[in-house]
């Protein structure tokens, strides 16, 4: 009742013409919230940071964004917050990351589908990546598979989460390898499934190109591997997947981005659409992502839309296949 009512509130005001699909409206009048479904600190948090710091700017949304993190499950926490008690009103907003929420809905168990969100805009492109410790006695995924055939079942390593881009690319690489692996999720997230990396407590780790980078640049981690079709501009140096030897595709790249709830009023969804891409083209922001080894890959709502219905797609045969 109450999205019900918040929502024919902003209707009301949109036909009075308090918000116009133009944009030139009162629309934001105050501050806007924005859900990140993991944890402080890992890439989609510390990316949502940089992604929004312009938000308050007279050329953008005119009113800052603070980001609220709801983590746990690998994202399910949040999201079915979001598709379920989220207030449509505009004034929530959620990151996204495919292939987790689509995968996640997919095998079922969570109240949440592409039905229940409308994209905005797309910031970034994150591949998946095989990390080892630093001091780690591998040095390429040769090394690693050499290991999982000898000792099946006995190579731990983590990831963010069941049936997020982490978990499809261990899948992947299973079947590639024709390996029994034993992939640890962890509640933290990225964040938490990279210390225990760097703490030893698996022997290797799947995690986010970007949280990778910093890790490595700060002496942590040695990258070993990449889940994507051709080497990363911040890794060139690291070899695909593919040119090691395992078939295996771009399926679990992470695509981050912006959505609000279904049943937002359109004239919102329009003028989020039509600002928030020019929030990710900002220089500063651009800039800072840069710094902190986060791909970007900026797209419309409706890129984002054919995106979603492409992996939803690619996704339900990848998963019957796996």
């Amino acid at each position: 009742m109450k999205k019900w009512i918040a929502g024919a509130a902003l209707a009301v005001a949109a036909m009075t013409g308090s918000v116009h699909a133009e944009g030139h409206g009162d629309y934001p009048e105050r501050p806007i919230m924005m859900m990140v479904s993991y944890g402080a600190g890992g890439a989609t948090d510390f990316q949502a940071r940089i992604v929004t710091m312009t938000a308050g700017n007279e050329d953008a949304l005119g009113m800052p964004v603070a980001i609220v993190n709801r983590p746990g499950a690998g994202g399910r926490v949040g999201w079915n917050w979001f598709a379920t008690e989220a207030d449509n009103d505009g004034y929530t907003l959620g990151a996204y990351n495919i292939p987790h929420f689509i995968a996640q809905s997919i095998e079922g168990g969570v109240s949440y589908s592409t039905d229940d969100f409308e994209p905005i805009a797309n910031w970034g492109a994150d591949p998946a990546v095989f990390v080892v410790g630093a001091d780690s006695e591998f040095n390429s995924m040769a090394d690693v598979i050499d290991y999982a055939k000898a000792n099946p079942g006995g190579l731990t390593f983590s990831g963010a989460g069941l049936f997020v881009g982490h978990h499809i690319a261990a899948l992947q690489l299973e079947k590639a390898a024709e390996v029994e692996l034993a992939y640890i999720p962890n509640n933290a997230g990225g964040a938490g499934a990279m210390r225990a990396v760097i703490a030893g407590e698996v022997l290797g780790g799947v995690n986010n190109l970007s949280d990778a980078f910093r890790a490595q640049a700060a002496g942590n981690v040695k990258i070993l591997g990449v889940f994507d079709l051709e080497r990363n501009d911040f890794l060139p140096e690291v070899p695909t997947m593919m040119e090691q030897g395992y078939d295996i595709d771009n399926a679990s790249v992470n695509f981050r981005g912006i959505m609000v709830p279904k049943g937002t009023p359109q004239e919102v969804i329009d003028h989020l659409a039509a600002v928030v891409p020019t929030m990710f083209e900002n220089g500063r922001v651009q800039s800072r992502m840069e710094a902190g080894g986060s791909p970007m890959h900026v797209m419309t709502r409706d890129e984002v839309l054919d995106m979603w219905a492409a992996r939803q797609e690619t996704l339900e045969e990848l998963l019957a296949d796996l």
